[in-house]
């Protein structure tokens, strides 16, 4: 099965993007799913259908759903909720805030991406798109797995311990205090396994592609560029850029005009900053683009003869490495030599110009307080290190 992840700033049109990719991927055979993790839940409306938890087909080879993040944080939070709700109690928190304070927020969606695993597992699909929450969202969600991984790898086994040798004495002399059992110590296990299985397949650029969506706008590419960083930096691979709400050539009026200069120069920020990815144009439609007929013509539009549910660029453009204390940002930088790049940092962007291309890649906020270290051409890749 292939995992398409369509995510992009909110407003960009991300729903009717991720709903033409699904419609154009069963339009050309491919036993396809389309599910909405964002909680706006807009999929229903873009397909023009109810839609609901359980798969509706909407059209051949084509079912969609809008999960239930309710439903699926009874199933894997409960225990752990009851234990920290009994917590808050002992501590005098009143009930309902207590049942609000232990709702983390994210975990819903988080869990709706579980399901992807589960729809992977059961071989009943070809191609499952994943209409994504936006960006920001997106971003700490794909990258909760690896700090729970830290903890269920290094803590968990020794607070498991630690709680069943000490609990019942640290209970007496703090006056009950609840102590975790074992049913929330294996809640803990399964929902870190899941989250695992998320991590793992997402980060398979051969089973999984995540797409931008992006509108050609300042403020628009200047947040894909972030989340571009941010993927890269827990080792997630981005394929392609779809700009959605393009001018088109035939509009001729003056007003427009103006406008089409500006997304002139927006286009050609969004080639810089993505090249040699994928950049798939699309024009401002003379419509509003509902129902599976017009997204039927929108992914056709969009992807032309490429099939959507392939993998469109199959090498990283940029990772993210460790070496001793140093964070080294590697970029792919082909048949260049290190008298054609030059590179600078302005606040917490690192620009870098190579002969008439330039390209901004927006810094983690963990490197606020790092100075660029030095910087080298290895292979065809600029490789900048940062030291704290």
């Amino acid at each position: 099965m292939r995992t398409i992840v369509v995510t992009g700033k909110g407003g960009v049109g991300k729903t009717t993007i991720a709903a033409a990719t699904a419609v154009r991927c069963a339009e050309l055979g491919h036993r396809t799913s389309l599910i909405s993790t964002d909680t706006a839940h807009s999929l229903a409306d873009s397909l023009g259908v109810p839609l609901g938890d359980e798969p509706t087909e909407v059209a051949p080879n084509l079912f969609a759903r809008q999960m239930d993040p309710r439903a699926r944080m009874e199933r894997h939070w409960s225990e752990i909720r009851d234990y920290l709700v009994a917590v808050l109690d002992w501590a005098g928190v009143d009930e309902i805030a207590a049942e609000e304070l232990t709702v983390v927020p994210g975990l819903d969606e988080l869990f709706s991406l579980g399901d992807i695993v589960d729809t992977d597992a059961s071989g009943d699909v070809d191609v499952l798109v994943v209409d994504c929450a936006p960006t920001a969202e997106t971003i700490r969600l794909l990258s909760l797995p690896d700090v729970v991984s830290w903890y269920m790898e290094r803590l968990f086994p020794m607070s498991r311990r630690l709680t069943r040798t000490l609990g019942p004495v640290v209970s007496r002399l703090a006056g009950g205090v609840p102590i975790a059992d074992d049913t929330v110590f294996d809640a803990a296990e399964r929902l870190h396994a899941r989250l695992a299985a998320v991590r793992e397949l997402l980060a398979d650029p051969v089973r999984c592609s995540i797409r931008l969506v992006v509108n050609p706008e300042r403020m628009v590419v200047a947040e894909a560029r972030r989340t571009h960083t941010y993927l890269a930096l827990f080792g997630f691979g981005t394929d392609a850029v779809v700009v959605n709400r393009v001018l088109p050539d035939t509009v001729t009026d003056d007003w427009f005009q103006h406008w089409r200069r500006i997304q002139a120069e927006n286009l050609a920020a969004i080639d810089d900053s993505f090249a040699p990815l994928p950049i798939l144009p699309v024009s401002l439609q003379d419509r509003e683009v509902v129902g599976t007929e017009l997204l039927a013509e929108l992914g056709r539009a969009t992807f032309g003869e490429r099939d959507p549910s392939q993998q469109m660029s199959a090498e990283a453009t940029m990772r993210w490495e460790s070496e001793a204390d140093d964070r080294v940002l590697a970029v792919r930088v082909p048949e260049v030599g290190p008298e054609d790049v030059d590179l600078a940092r302005v606040g917490d962007e690192l620009v870098i110009t190579v002969g008439p291309h330039r390209r901004i890649v927006e810094l983690p906020d963990s490197l606020r307080r790092h100075r660029v270290g030095g910087a080298a051409i290895v292979d065809g890749w600029l490789r900048v290190s940062f030291r704290p």
